[in-house]
């Protein structure tokens, strides 16, 4: 999940980050669209197997996993600043991951 979240980072946030992306939007759309496709496919797979079939807890830690590899990209990228409110939000993704990984 973390190569998906991260791939589809770079594929739709490049645009703000490097003047190629910008230049080239067919090619950041088509060329990086079936790697991401089959990232999210097995990710999704594979969390859901993990979780002995339920859906939910799949898509919690998909959504807590995309919001912290943003934030870490965000920062590396485009210089954004980690401020209060981002490390709150990375707080409570983390809580998200660890209340469906740990709670039973």
């Amino acid at each position: 999940m973390i190569a998906a979240q991260s791939s589809a980072w770079f594929q739709l946030n490049g645009q703000f980050a490097w003047k190629w992306c910008k230049d080239h939007p067919w090619l950041m759309i088509i060329l990086p669209s079936i790697p991401i496709s089959f990232f999210y496919l097995y990710a999704t797979k594979y969390l859901v197997e993990g979780f002995g079939g339920a859906m939910w807890p799949s898509r919690f830690v998909s959504f807590g996993i995309g919001i912290i590899v943003f934030a870490l990209l965000v920062y590396c990228f485009n210089n954004e600043i980690i401020n209060t409110k981002t490390i709150v939000s990375m707080l409570l993704a983390v809580i998200l991951l660890c209340v469906q990984v740990f709670w039973k």
